[in-house]
């Protein structure tokens, strides 16, 4: 039995190394191939080495280009590495270009698409990632959610009635959290690097294209940090493309503005930070598997089940409703962590993927 994993991004990787250590166990091979999507310095040797994750057999190293043209070549290049693999599946995560392309190459040769991370919707049509959920989860043959919200989703859009099987796993970011927390400990000592007190500082990230290709967002959101910091810390891990929009419109943000992080250091930000303020799909999940309480700054998010249980709440980029937001929910706790499963989602689907492959090695 054999799988190719197609990935495009760094948070990708990391979720897809303990979905790797399942199948192995399970007796799967798995071939993965990297589009090359996102273009991290931080991808490095030290990062496979550290974090245990196995390395590409293919890079594609295609990026740096529009939504259409991105797709297209990325197309053209997993067909070729699908014909030369003959895989009996192929597993795609999450919603980037890397994830729709990757499903409908196998798609289009008749291989089965295991889609992880199925079921989320924003319902913002004029989000990129959206679409590329919504066409991936609709030519997969399994489809692997990660809370009970998905499955419902799926089950509203008539999913039942399609050739493809639901299967609720719970969520392979959290399996990863569990796995690399103690590794995280020893690792990292980013907070002494940077001179912060636990517990007393604000975790935000800034990187979503709503926000960024809006000087008026850009600007309100940016308001809203420096008041912010001037009360307690902003730790801002920024993108260089989002540096640059903001000089280009001549926006001061009073953070303490760092490169990206790694996985490791992240970990240990959201560990000792008061709060999290963020954009980012990810970071939403995690700040709430840390015990952090989120304010997004977005009008919509995929993680809906975070604001019903309370432990998120949605501003966009309103500066009076997250400075508000802040004053509300600096001091408040997360509790309990029972939303995203108990951190066996990658057992579950190597499971669920040899159940569905042998019948199929069989017929071959």
């Amino acid at each position: 039995m054999k799988i190719v994993t197609i990935l495009g991004a760094r948070p990708q990787f990391i979720k897809a190394a303990t979905v790797s250590r399942a199948l192995k166990k399970a007796g799967i091979a798995e071939c993965l191939v990297h589009t090359g999507q996102h273009f991290d310095k931080n991808m490095s040797d030290v990062f496979f080495e550290e974090m245990e994750i196995p390395r590409p057999d293919y890079n594609l190293e295609i990026h740096s280009l529009g939504h259409g043209a991105m797709t297209g070549r990325m197309l053209e290049k997993l067909e070729e590495v699908l014909q030369k693999e003959k895989p009996d599946a192929v597993m795609v995560y999450g919603d980037t270009n890397s994830t729709l392309a990757g499903a409908l190459a196998a798609a289009k040769l008749h291989i089965p698409v295991a889609h992880v991370e199925a079921g989320l919707r924003s319902f913002n049509m004029q989000m990129p990632e959206e679409i590329n959920r919504i066409l991936t989860d609709r030519i997969s043959r399994v489809l692997f959610c990660p809370t009970s919200t998905a499955v419902a989703n799926l089950k509203r859009e008539g999913f039942s009635r399609f050739d493809t099987k639901i299967v609720t796993c719970g969520d392979v970011m959290y399996d990863a959290l569990k796995y690399y927390a103690v590794r995280a400990e020893k690792k990292s000592s980013i907070i002494q690097q940077l001179g912060l007190k636990r517990g007393e500082f604000v975790l935000a990230t800034l990187h979503r294209e709503e926000n960024t290709n809006s000087p008026e967002r850009l600007r309100s959101i940016a308001s809203a940090l420096n008041t912010i910091h001037a009360q307690s810390p902003v730790v801002l891990p920024l993108h260089p493309r989002t540096r640059k929009y903001l000089a280009s419109l001549n926006i001061e943000l009073k953070a303490h503005v760092i490169d990206p992080v790694g996985y490791f250091d992240m970990l240990m930000l959201l560990k000792h930070c008061r709060l999290v303020l963020t954009d980012s799909g990810g970071l939403q999940k995690e700040a709430y598997l840390s015990g952090k309480f989120c304010i997004t700054l977005r009008d919509q998010t995929e993680w809906v089940e975070l604001v019903r249980a309370g432990a998120n709440v949605l501003t966009g980029a309103d500066s009076k409703k997250i400075l508000s937001a802040y004053q509300k929910y600096r001091s408040k706790k997360i509790t309990t962590r029972a939303l995203y499963g108990k951190g066996d989602a990658a057992e579950k689907i190597a499971r669920e993927l040899k159940k569905m492959l042998t019948p199929r090695r069989v017929r071959r």
